[in-house]
């Protein structure tokens, strides 16, 4: 008979939890969980600071998904969060734990495609959700324009107006802005500035001058 003694070690710690309980390190995990579900429960607004090398970014959500992704300071993206979609905001760093490992796969250049769910509650209805829900569907590595974003957004003269609804972008990098170029092949404009840009494309292998 051929006996697994990773299969009877393993059964054999079971037994003893079973027979002595929890360990204390067993027991401040569980509380820190459920301290951390509590909180996002009592909320309705989760966030989570994540230094990343373009810089500080702030990650929150709601029950129905990434609500923004901002750049620097927190405070202001926080008061923000608090006026615009709940005045119940908390800080859930292990409730947005699988948001944020995508972010950081993404700008480590190991993931093409998020799959987090969006709450687009921040962004105006009519033109331009259609300019950032056409702007979702540019592939990672990929570049459109303005104009052809405006033409799927149903407005081929909208290029100009285009470009005012991706400033107002609430969800850059997911829903990414930073894929669309002027016309005529230059960068164009980016809320946060072209060198952030400019090291966003750079990460699918885009390079613009």
């Amino acid at each position: 008979m051929t006996i697994d003694f990773n299969q009877a070690e393993s059964d054999l710690t079971r037994d003893l939890r079973a027979a002595i309980g929890p360990t204390a390190a067993d027991v401040a995990a569980a509380q820190a969980r459920a301290g951390d579900a509590a909180a996002w429960t009592a909320a309705e607004v989760a966030w989570v600071h994540v230094p990343s090398p373009i810089g500080e970014i702030v990650l929150a959500a709601t029950d129905a998904g990434l609500v923004t992704l901002s750049y620097g300071e927190r405070d202001g993206v926080l008061e923000h969060l608090a006026t615009t979609v709940s005045p119940r905001v908390v800080e859930a760093p292990r409730t947005l734990a699988p948001m944020r490992r995508e972010l950081e796969e993404h700008l480590a250049g190991r993931r093409q495609r998020f799959d987090m769910p969006l709450d687009w509650r921040l962004v105006r209805p009519g033109f331009t959700m259609r300019v950032l829900r056409a702007t979702a569907d540019v592939p990672f590595g990929a570049i459109a324009t303005y104009r052809e974003i405006a033409t799927a957004a149903g407005s081929p003269r909208g290029a100009r107006a285009a470009g005012q609804a991706l400033g107002s972008n609430p969800l850059p990098i997911v829903v990414p802005c930073h894929r669309v170029l002027a016309t005529g092949g230059g960068l164009g404009g980016y809320t946060s500035g072209l060198d952030r840009k400019r090291q966003l494309l750079a990460i699918e292998g885009v390079v613009v001058d």
